[in-house]
């Protein structure tokens, strides 16, 4: 699986968000001015936002090579694959933020979901930057990537030489990934330096533990962690977030291969999927004991997020077990036009539904306050943003189609259904928000009644000592103000719940006493169905606005969520048997659904620039980077079963991730795949 970005996308958001606008600026006509201005002694370059790369290596905007030289390059680079590495490169007049080369360079390669062993060189060339942009998986090292850039492409690029830079770049990644092979005496010298070394490493390891065993002088009793409870924590975060990110995305790719092969044929996709959600689901419930309340020993600690990521490990395991099979499946290369028809048969049915979800929240936001509607507010407009990137990704299959390029095609085809999948998401859950409001005023309505009936029922017991009367007055400012809740056009019925179940429990504690086992049993059924329904809400609500924004949500609400589901279960599970365990678990998975839900729109809000649930993000691609379905960036995803539209994707891992280890290549957008981070400092002006 691949990592989700600890959210260096979020940055990403408002870098590609700040080009857009800069482009805007740059490409619309002033009006002219009264009097004429002198002209500047020299032009200044337009800023650039990180770019959609094509078909080919080479992505001259800056037109600094001549056509023979693109055409070379591009040859040259296009046949690094036999070597174990691919490199594209780009020029452009001056990047999104001059300052920041790298930054630029890591977006552009995860928006276009580059796999461990695909690495970019981003130039600008008025801006005299550059950055060679790798992941810390590949097969070249962090370190080997700077030499490179400072030995060979750098000279280059001072020399004016712009595609001799592309050129070394190439060779300097060929040569480092081992490219240039190795004759067999050098092979079996090497296996004799590795075995000696191992034998010597594993003699004092040996000798070191027997040390720490006798609690030798210097050893202190053991060595010395490596890294910190904060480090692990943030590891662990980041590897549930890749994790979930790779189940989502497989649960909806499975979708598709269930509608289209029916659920026998795809029986041990299922299962792998249910076997990894079953990790996933232990992994959050071990990341919720870090969040809560309870103070942790270091001890704790280190050994739950240890958990964590070993369980987010064997969850990626499970699914990368079955990806190649499943790719074999869908076969999406070698029916790509079969495969283009049909996300284009079901893109046109979902357009065909977006008026009566525009005209159905419309209607809500007649009744209902803003608050009540937060979590679908933008849904029409996100959904229009998707079907919108979907058009451009169906555009570019029919192309790669007609050129016979069915991989690149297959590519396109998987993003165009995750987009199409997301609108219908976004659309539906306006109609179920509509019917969970609905249901609500139902559940309120019968609740004020009980309650007004309780407090009758309280007015006639005997208060000798004084407390029956506070009790009352309490209870009735807590009616009243969700009663205002439930009338006219801002109405709040899921609050005026909340409010009304504070009432109802609170005379019930006072009227205990006085009512019979009967009575007892009646009043607890209902107050357990109330707030199972509530919880359900609640956590449908959390649970559309989190799969359809993953691509801005953090461990936080992913954790609150998936603890949220669980006690509902458990809640449903015990509601025959122990009915005040399952109204203990219906309440915390309500609570829980409302925390997720909080935390997710903060997080969403702060990718947007602010823009709450989202609206303040520019274009179809940051729409599609919300989604997670461009890149499943931070956090993984190509093509193959999870990530970027296939079974397994995804990954685990912290900073600016883009790829699951060991996987990558096929398709230019990870594939099934993908690595570790791209965290590196490097680069530099020229």
């Amino acid at each position: 699986m691949r990592s989700r970005l600890a959210f260096a996308l979020v940055a990403a958001g408002s870098i590609v968000l700040g080009g857009a606008a800069s482009a805007a600026l740059a490409t619309e006509p002033v009006a002219p001015l009264t009097e004429p201005v002198a002209p500047l002694t020299e032009p200044v370059a337009p800023l650039t936002a990180p770019v959609t790369l094509g078909s080919g290596h080479v992505l001259d905007q800056a037109d600094v090579l001549t056509d023979a030289e693109e055409q070379s390059l591009d040859e040259r680079l296009s046949a690094l694959p036999s070597d174990g590495v691919e490199l594209w490169v780009t020029y452009v007049d001056v990047f999104t933020d001059p300052s920041d080369a790298a930054q630029w360079a890591n977006t552009t390669a995860t928006v276009n979901n580059l796999g461990p062993n695909q690495y970019l060189l981003a130039v600008a060339t008025e801006g005299r930057a550059y950055y060679l942009s790798g992941d810390e998986q590949g097969p070249v090292s962090g370190a080997e990537l700077t030499d490179i850039e400072q030995d060979l492409i750098a000279p280059a690029l001072r020399a004016g030489d712009w595609a001799g830079a592309a050129d070394a770049a190439a060779t300097g990644l060929a040569d480092a990934a081992g490219a240039g092979g190795v004759s067999p005496i050098w092979v079996v010298l090497l296996i004799v330096v590795v075995v000696a070394v191992g034998i010597l490493v594993a003699v004092v390891v040996v000798r070191s533990r027997k040390r720490a065993a006798a609690g030798a002088p210097g050893t202190g009793g053991g060595a010395a962690p490596v890294r910190s409870t904060a480090d692990l924590r943030r590891d662990a975060a980041s590897a549930l977030v890749a994790a979930d990110d790779a189940v989502k995305t497989s649960e909806q790719e499975l979708g598709f291969a269930i509608a289209q092969f029916g659920e026998e044929t795809a029986r041990e996709f299922t299962d792998a999927l249910t076997a990894a959600k079953a990790d996933l689901d232990h992994a959050f419930s071990l990341q919720q004991q870090l969040d809560d309340d309870v103070a942790d020993t270091d001890a704790q600690v280190r050994a739950w997020a240890q958990q964590i990521l070993d369980l987010c490990a064997h969850a990626d395991t499970v699914l990368d077990e079955k990806a190649a099979a499943f790719d074999r499946l869908r076969s999406l290369e070698q029916n790509a036009p079969e495969a283009l028809g049909r996300v284009q048969t079901l893109r046109a049915t979902v357009a065909e539904h977006a008026p009566a979800a525009q005209s159905r929240l419309q209607a809500l936001q007649t009744a209902y306050a803003p608050e009540a509607l937060a979590t679908v507010a933008d849904n029409p407009a996100q959904a229009a943003q998707r079907l919108a990137f979907a058009d451009e990704r169906l555009t570019l299959a029919e192309q790669a189609i007609g050129a016979g390029d069915g991989s690149e095609a297959a590519v396109h085809i998987r993003a165009a259904e995750d987009a199409v999948a997301q609108a219908q998401k976004m659309q539906d859950a306006v109609g179920s928000l509509a019917a969970d409001l609905a249901t609500a005023e139902q559940s309120a309505a019968a609740l004020v009644t009980d309650v007004e009936t309780d407090l009758a029922t309280a007015a006639t017991v005997p208060d000798p000592d004084g407390r029956v009367a506070p009790v009352i007055a309490a209870t009735r400012r807590q009616l009243d103000a969700a009663t205002a809740l439930l009338t006219g056009t801002a109405r709040r019925p899921l609050a005026a719940l909340e409010q009304l179940e504070a009432a109802d429990t609170q005379i019930d504690a006072l009227l205990d006493g006085v009512r019979d086992a009967q009575e007892k049993a009646r009043r607890a059924e209902r107050q357990l169905a109330q707030l199972l329904t509530q919880a359900q809400a609640q956590v449908s609500a959390a649970e559309d606005f989190i799969t359809s924004r993953r691509g801005a949500v953090g461990a936080t609400a992913r954790t609150r969520l998936a603890e949220a589901g669980a006690a509902l279960v458990q809640a449903r599970q015990l509601a025959d048997s122990d009915p005040a365990a399952a109204l203990g678990a219906a309440q915390r998975a309500n609570d829980l659904a409302a925390q997720a839900l909080g935390a997710a729109q903060g997080d969403v809000g702060a990718f947007g620039g602010g823009g709450g649930t989202g609206g303040g993000l520019g274009g179809n691609i940051m729409g599609a980077v919300l989604g997670g379905i461009i890149v499943n960036a931070m956090q993984g995803g190509g093509g193959g079963f999870g990530g970027g539209g296939s079974f397994g994707g995804g990954g685990f891992g912290g900073g600016s991730s883009r790829g699951r280890t060991g996987g990558g290549g096929g398709f230019r957008p990870g594939s099934f795949g993908g690595g570790g981070t791209r965290a590196r400092r490097g680069g530099g002006r020229f």
